[in-house]
């Protein structure tokens, strides 16, 4: 069966999804194609353990997702409400912990209660970073220049770029300098003295990557974790009502209102080039789909080294495809409990629990996680990012019941250099289970259900690389124009009519939205053969 349209989007996840609804609000034919018989690639809610329980199976908060998309594409009349959550506590050893509150003044005290010293750094310290995040923010809906080209656009968007950071004045511009190729270690030195109170912050710059605290260039990692915001405020995170499934529903249902069509259950096996131009793509069942505009929403690997003949791209291109950073080092377990645990270390009650925990209380403990990684296994006391959704979102399970979510660090594509085994799953969510009931007695009895995902199921299941969930490390030479090759970071690829929208594109990973509306202006400047799309594009 052959049909053909104006464009085809590979993949559902929300960036494919952002840029079909603009798309198709351009008026132009779209189909998504989806491997999976369901939508939302990595922004997904599944009721894996029964229909009464909502897992958000990988990606579990926001914060990221842009306002400008979420505006533009009208998402709270598509049922999207983000609903924030306040604190959370990091765990030490000893039975204490340092808390996080909604209200500034609160946790300045709870600082001061481990250092005075480290109160008085915390103002300035979430200055600073604050100013780096306004910064970066200014450009995440913007297409990076090419700085060896001297087209009109390129040498105006440099100028933009100049003159964003000579706003910055002279002082800010080295510490920005500094700050993009620090280590998040070597960053929270100059704030703080309290090992709990620099373990508390640490856990931002690691988050996803395949470096460790005192890797050079983790604190902009810390950035990215930093930049969102949840209804204006910056910094803020939030749930998705209903879990974070919910994002992709909401744009899906936008982009089928606005004439798309979807087709799940049938992935791409094949990007069809004729002449040098992409044209179409085979799907696994046979069926061929044809369009003027291809879109992949893929890791840069899996579209270019599983879906196109090597026969159609140039061995030098393919040859920095295959060294393209994108080491997995995340696992997952989601859980469904008889009812809410109980940390020792917090007070009875304490609004804490309803907010991210963590139970590692020094970088050097941080550091040796990674030294796991590195020897080609599980960290055996692992950075834990535990959220309980349910304790601000009822919806996603039964009354008096809970689900929990829990992000580990580090977890590696391949153990021991061999693919992982179920029985080595077992034992790495094994693992992460006796590292909470160590906080929380009593833990293991609540346990009704249990989803172990590693790097395995996130590549198998979802197509995220190596399991790498921002679809290629956030360091300097895999950021702005150089992501995610020199030469290729204005969303087209090196075939004609074939353009990227995942987060192998600028601006990056995470929940957000942005690299999938970019590439939509740029298709549509393309198609309009004007070279920019005017600014507001978003919300005509």
């Amino acid at each position: 069966m052959s049909t053909k349209y104006n464009a085809i989007v590979i993949g559902a996840g929300h960036n494919a999804l952002t840029s079909a609804a603009f798309l198709a609000r351009a008026g132009m034919k779209t189909l998504v194609v989806e491997k999976n018989d369901y939508i939302g690639g990595a922004t997904v809610s599944l009721e894996t353990y029964r229909k009464d329980w909502k897992y958000s199976n990988c990606s579990y908060v926001a914060s990221l997702l842009r306002p400008e998309v979420y505006r533009s594409l009208k998402l709270a009349k598509y049922g999207l409400q983000i609903v924030p959550y306040g604190g959370g506590a990091t765990f030490s050893q000893n039975g204490d912990y340092i808390g996080r509150y909604v209200d500034p003044d609160i946790s300045r005290r709870e600082v001061a209660r481990h250092s005075q010293r480290d109160a008085h750094a915390t103002e300035r310290f979430d200055r600073d970073v604050m100013r780096q995040a306004r910064f970066i923010r200014q450009f995440l809906l913007r297409t990076p220049p090419d700085p060896t080209s001297f087209r009109p656009r390129d040498l105006l968007e440099l100028l933009y770029t100049a003159r964003a950071a000579l706003d910055l004045g002279e002082d800010l511009i080295y510490d920005t300098m500094r700050f993009y190729t620090m280590s998040i270690a070597d960053f929270l030195d100059e704030y703080f003295e309290h090992p709990l109170i620099k373990a508390s912050h640490a856990g931002s710059g690691i988050i996803g990557s395949a470096m460790g605290v005192m890797s050079p260039g983790t604190a902009y990692v810390l950035l990215h974790h930093a930049m969102g915001d949840v209804d204006g405020s910056m910094g803020a995170w939030g749930f998705a009502r209903g879990g974070m499934g919910a994002v992709a529903q909401a744009m899906h249902d936008c982009f089928i209102d606005l004439g798309g069509r979807v087709q799940i259950g049938q992935g791409v096996s094949r990007i069809i080039v004729k002449r040098g131009r992409a044209v179409g793509v085979a799907l696994e069942n046979g069926d061929e789909h044809y369009a003027d505009v291809i879109v992949s929403g893929l890791t840069l690997p899996h579209t270019f080294l599983e879906c196109m003949e090597a026969s159609d791209l140039d061995a030098g291109f393919l040859d920095r495809v295959r060294h393209f950073k994108i080491r997995g080092s995340s696992g997952k377990l989601n859980i469904a409990l008889d009812g809410p645990p109980r940390f020792t270390a917090l007070p009875e009650g304490s609004e804490l629990a309803r907010g991210d925990l963590h139970f590692v209380d020094t970088m050097e403990r941080l550091e040796r996680a990674y030294d796991d990684w590195k020897a080609g296994t599980w960290s055996k006391d692992p950075y834990i990012d535990l959220l309980i959704p349910t304790m601000t979102d009822p919806s996603m399970a039964p009354p008096g019941k809970h689900f929990m979510s829990v992000f580990v660090q580090y977890v590696p594509p391949k153990v021991d250099g061999k693919d992982w085994t179920d029985a080595q799953v077992a034992a790495f969510g094994q693992n992460v289970v006796n590292r909470i009931e160590e906080y929380a007695p009593g833990f293991k009895d609540l346990i009704l259900h249990m989803e172990v995902r590693t790097p395995r199921e996130l590549e198998n299941e979802i197509g995220l690389t190596s399991g790498n969930i921002f679809h290629g490390e956030l360091t300097m030479d895999q950021l702005s124009f150089n992501r995610p090759l020199p030469g290729y970071a204005q969303y087209r690829g090196p075939v004609k009519g074939l353009y990227l929208c995942g987060s192998s594109t600028h601006p990056g990973g995470g929940v957000m939205a942005a690299p999938g509306a970019n590439a939509a202006r740029e298709i549509l400047g393309d198609l309009r053969r004007i070279n920019t799309v005017p600014e507001g594009w978003l919300d005509d």
